[in-house]
């Protein structure tokens, strides 16, 4: 028998145990009575068909290894058979998952992996066995309904969840009814509801508050009321048909009875059906995240925590690496305090267990706040761990557009009911045009869809980059959010991205969120303990007008037009060019060319102190470099080419496709009078081997921006070693610290493009 579960109401069965109650020994459990008496159990099934059910419970409830130890396939084989041949081909035959009587951590003892392992077995007996449909019911606890849910997707079979409530609306753990059905939909059950709980009546908002969250088929099979001292159940079968015609109109399509229910009940319920008709419910509820106990939708501009990554963070950097998990749990409260919505966590840190750090950051973070989290990693294993232990539905940060990378990661996904973002990059980098990024974009939502993956749970990150490098960088960034907001499309933004180098960062991050938030930006990462940040998200949510985003900070303030009476020195700290240049053939006239460069690269000298004191900026670091450039090439004119200060080699490593870092420092190199090979981004390490013999370089550079790119790095000079090539390495990089500089045997660590200035004159001279 096939039953289609959609567009129809479907009538369930009784109460079971309630049924058996006195009819097997005190202190044993009902499942034994499939061995011991299966023609009891085969009449209870059988009245129940009777009486119209279209789907009977196998007498399994409670038949699990934690409480029926090595019995327990044998007792789920009878108990599907006893079902089967009572059912006659006139129902289907349900799988009776229950609770597993024992707590999964942090509340008991009983790991998540334990539990699902538990689950395995049971589902997995019953499919074997011959079941229609895997039901998992009873459950209070949102994680043990996770892990059943995910053991019972391993059948293949249809699933049915369904929690049990309290009269306070959340089940005794705190679940609420929008957080259960979130999860259980995202992870593919069939159908969704609740069960025993209270009586019908009470469960008619529950119903609704289900039927919200979802577009699945709502399962309500209630308790006969509460029983007295006796036993006895205080609604009547008349009574409780009254609450399922109430329930049946708002949008209940599959019902049935728990405790205290009898095939009267059941039999009265089929006559109910007869004269109702299927009542189509539509979900109500956005997109959404949630913990077990909180939602979170994206109808106003939903703030990311960012503080729990240890990208240009000492301290929590050095937490991580210390396992100091209580600096973690402070950064989580902190910004739970502030205003934050949703929690980011980052722990990729070369040489270190990023799976099973994030594993314990997810679980230690989600005993003390109550927030959705963000899995912040491209490690298969890293997120996997993360988002298996989460109990709720997570974020995943993050994908690109390159096929590897989405066919890697969209599985798991897709297995753990999680929304996507998915940068605007890939193997070829960040296009600087609103249009290639939109084509990124698009390319990762088809991807999305071919792993089931709704357009809805994808956000796009249309990427921020410095305007230390370029002011236009902003306003693509603007512009892209809001053709993406037409499209229909989520999106998210590391807003501090956009300050980087910059004098006031705090300032021009406000306004850069003013900016995204008026184009339709959706999230934005910050850190929420910034009181200008949060005063931008208020004004964002209060339809608070922003400005033209501000890209072209005046950091120079002067001209060429006003330069008179400067000398070489002024003109490389202002970043002027054309004075630049005319001072140099001035220069020119009166010293030797060697003398000239001397000066030129004293002047730069200065600059590159005041930046590392503080006094200027990245943006000023590399426009006077680019005037000390123009400089030298006027010094060349007049120089044989073996002037040049020496060859040096730089590369991304493999598998990494991020350069800025990278290109700042041949910039800045170049203009210093060196001659800079670069070898672009995801370089193996033969080919940079290869590049070292051919031009005889002595200096090599290798830049890493993602933890799972820094093991390259590694592989790379190790190759380089074995290789016994004369060049030193420095290493640079977003994840790149001093220590993992010395343990994998480069001879200098890079903090910035002024520090490998620095060890080029220390290696070439």
């Amino acid at each position: 028998m096939k039953i289609d579960f959609n567009d129809r109401l479907i009538l369930s069965d009784g109460a079971m145990g309630t049924s058996l109650d006195g009819k097997y020994p005190v202190g044993s459990s009902p499942e034994f009575l499939n061995i011991t008496n299966g023609k009891l159990i085969a009449s209870v099934h059988k009245a129940y068909v009777d009486a119209g059910a279209q789907i009977i419970y196998t007498n399994t409830f409670g038949a699990n290894v934690l409480k029926t130890g090595a019995m327990t396939e044998e007792l789920i084989e009878r108990g599907v058979k006893i079902a089967k041949e009572a059912a006659q081909d006139k129902a289907l035959v349900a799988l009776d998952v229950g609770p597993l009587g024992e707590m999964i951590e942090p509340i008991g003892s009983l790991t998540f992996d334990k539990a699902y392992d538990v689950f395995l077995t049971t589902v997995q007996a019953g499919a074997k066995a011959g079941a229609d449909i895997i039901v998992i019911e009873t459950v209070a606890d949102l994680q043990e309904m996770r892990a059943a849910i995910l053991a019972a997707k391993t059948t293949g079979l249809p699933v049915f969840a369904t929690m049990t409530f309290t009269s306070g609306g959340t089940t005794f753990t705190g679940c609420t009814p929008e957080s259960f059905a979130l999860v259980a939909d995202s992870l593919g059950v069939d159908a969704l509801g609740a069960n025993c709980s209270v009586g019908p009546f009470d469960l008619i908002p529950i119903a609704e508050r289900l039927l919200s969250a979802t577009d699945k088929p709502v399962i309500i099979k209630a308790n006969a009321g509460m029983p007295d001292s006796n036993g006895s159940y205080d609604i009547t079968p008349d009574q409780f048909i009254d609450a399922y015609g109430k329930l049946i109109d708002k949008g209940v399509s599959i019902v049935g009875g728990c405790c205290g229910t009898t095939p009267a009940y059941i039999a009265k319920l089929n006559k109910l059906i007869e004269t109702k008709s299927y009542v189509p419910h539509k979900r109500t509820l956005s997109t959404a995240v949630c913990s077990a106990t909180k939602v979170v939708t994206f109808e106003k501009l939903t703030v990311i925590g960012e503080r729990i990554n240890p990208t240009g963070k000492k301290l929590m950097k050095a937490a991580l690496y210390a396992h100091d998990y209580d600096y973690v749990i402070k950064q989580a409260i902190e910004q739970r305090m502030a205003g934050a919505d949703v929690l980011d966590i980052n722990c990729g840190l070369p040489e270190l267990n990023e799976p099973e750090v994030i594993e314990t950051i997810v679980k230690r973070v989600s005993d003390v706040c109550a927030l959705p989290l963000q899995i912040d990693s491209n490690n298969k294993d890293a997120v996997e761990k993360g988002l298996r232990i989460f109990c709720g539905r997570a974020i995943v940060n993050s994908v690109n557009g390159e096929r590897k990378v989405l066919d890697n990661i969209l599985p798991l996904v897709k297995k753990y009911g999680a929304m996507v973002v998915g940068l605007t990059l890939d193997e070829n980098g960040i296009p600087d045009t609103v249009q290639g990024r939109l084509t990124i974009a698009e390319r990762i939502l088809k991807a999305c869809e071919e792993y089931e993956i709704s357009r809805n749970d994808v956000i796009i990150d249309p990427l921020t980059l410095t305007i230390a490098t370029d002011a236009d960088n902003a306003q693509v960034t603007i512009d892209t959010v809001k053709a993406l907001k037409a499209k229909g499309i989520k999106t998210v933004l590391g807003i501090s991205n956009i300050s980087f180098g910059m004098p006031d960062r705090e300032k021009i991050n406000a306004e850069f969120l003013r900016s995204t938030a008026a184009a339709g930006l959706t999230l934005a990462i910050i850190n929420p303990n910034v009181v200008s940040m949060m005063e931008a998200v208020v004004d964002a949510r209060g339809g608070k007008a922003a400005g033209v985003f501000n890209a072209k900070v005046n950091i120079k303030g002067v001209s060429d037009e006003n330069a008179e009476g400067f000398d070489i020195n002024d003109c490389i700290r202002e970043g002027l060019k054309k004075s630049g240049v005319d001072k140099t053939k001035e220069l020119l006239k009166e010293h030797k060319p060697l003398e000239v460069i001397e000066i030129l690269t004293a002047a730069l000298d200065k600059v590159g102190d005041l930046y590392e004191k503080g006094e200027l900026y990245l943006p000023q670091l590399i426009m006077s470099a680019e005037v000390a450039k123009l400089a030298f090439d006027e010094v060349r004119k007049v120089l044989p080419e073996s002037s040049d200060k020496g060859v040096i080699v730089i590369a991304t490593v493999k598998g990494d496709i991020h350069d800025i870092g990278k290109n700042i420092v041949k910039a800045v190199l170049s203009n210093y009078g060196y001659q800079v090979v670069d070898l672009g981004k995801n370089v193996d390490e033969a080919k940079v081997a290869d590049a070292l013999k051919e031009t005889g370089a002595k200096l090599l550079g290798l830049s890493a921006l993602m933890t799972t790119t820094a093991v390259n790095m590694k592989e790379t000079v190790k190759h380089i070693r074995e290789l016994s090539i004369d060049c030193k390495i420095m290493v640079g990089g977003a994840v790149i610290t001093p220590e993992f500089a010395r343990e994998i045997g480069a001879d200098y660590y890079a903090k910035d493009a002024n520090a490998s200035v620095k060890i080029a004159r220390e290696v070439l001279g």
